[in-house]
């Protein structure tokens, strides 16, 4: 039977660790995902308007194997800086790439929008290296989940969006777990505004205990997405999926792949020109792929889109309300959930 680990998060998978920090006034934050020693780790980018660092160097057949870190960033563009505060900070304690004499940390980032949610955006020096310096001093086993992090300032159709984990453990003894930063410009949830879609995967009432509902969805519409005037670029979900199965790189580029069905199955709509969608694929290597290796990956796959789409709920069902939210938290009263 397929259990949730001990935390429920993706620091189950071996090795991992997350740290998370925050500006409640700016209503953005960073997380960052990071190891003792360097790991495996992909990509795939599936929406319209993604913002990243590094990241094709993951693509299967670039010289560099491994990883550092990884960043996931409020701040639109100016949320990329955070990366360079997680370098700064790793080249200082003798972490990177050995090049010659020097090292370089490979810090690969990925940004979602959040400069329209209420907070004070008037700085006049970027805080996001700074952010970035502190989630990756702050990164431990335990960590916040909700308005924290990269979800601080996140944002849904109807709700506040947050950051989210969710993990499984496989008979086979593989470990899966996701993280995420709903900054959607869909819905996760019915238009009952309570029950999540993802209500069908839930695990001991992780996000509610309410059930799949009995609401239909209809099609895409500005009545269902409240009147939302999207423009390019101003939404985002953005996620790490991990395992400490041994997988190659075009293994672990395959399960973020395969991961992007969890966010359909979490978020309506999903992937679409507005968002820049993008899943991090990442693999500790700890536990051998043993006996039919197919079979094997596509249960890990498989896994990690069931995680994704938990952790997605799980962000948005621990948001809590803050001075100056420009939408209502899951966890209000029911008349202020539309």
């Amino acid at each position: 039977m397929n259990v949730p680990g001990s935390r429920n998060a993706i620091t189950d998978v071996p090795g991992l660790l997350v740290g998370n920090a925050e500006d409640h006034a700016l209503k953005s934050g960073v997380t960052v995902l990071t190891a003792e020693t360097p790991f495996l780790a992909g990509v795939d980018v599936r929406g319209g308007a993604p913002g990243t660092r590094e990241t094709d160097l993951l693509a299967p057949g670039r010289l560099v194997e491994t990883v550092d870190a990884l960043v996931l960033s409020g701040g639109s563009a100016f949320g990329l800086d955070a990366a360079s505060g997680v370098c700064d900070a790793l080249r200082d304690s003798g972490r990177g790439y050995p090049a010659g004499t020097a090292r370089v940390p490979i810090v690969p980032a990925a940004i979602l929008f959040d400069l329209m949610n209420g907070g004070d955006k008037a700085w006049r020096t970027n805080p996001y290296r700074a952010l970035g310096e502190a989630a990756l001093a702050a990164a431990g086993l335990d960590f916040a989940q909700g308005s924290t992090g990269a979800g601080t300032g996140a944002l849904t159709a109807n709700l506040k969006g947050g950051l989210g984990s969710a993990s499984l453990v496989l008979e086979s003894g593989v470990t899966v777990g996701a993280l995420v930063a709903v900054n959607a410009l869909g819905r996760a949830t019915l238009p009952d505004g309570r029950h999540f879609l993802a209500g069908p995967l839930e695990i001991d009432d992780e996000f509610g205990g309410l059930g799949p509902g009995a609401e239909r969805l209809s099609l895409i519409g500005p009545g269902y997405l409240k009147g939302l005037d999207p423009e390019p670029g101003t939404n985002t979900t953005i996620a790490i999926v991990a395992t400490d199965a041994a997988l190659d790189k075009a293994a672990a580029t395959r399960m973020a792949a395969a991961a992007h069905d969890g966010l359909a199955r979490a978020l309506y709509p999903a992937h679409t020109p507005f968002d820049g969608d993008l899943v991090f694929g990442v693999s500790t290597g700890r536990v051998p792929v043993d006996g039919d290796a197919f079979t094997a990956r596509l249960l890990i796959e498989h896994a990690a889109a069931h995680c994704l789409a938990r952790a997605v709920a799980r962000g948005l069902h621990a948001a809590r309300p803050m001075s100056g939210d420009v939408l209502p938290c899951w966890s209000q009263p029911r008349g202020s959930i539309s």
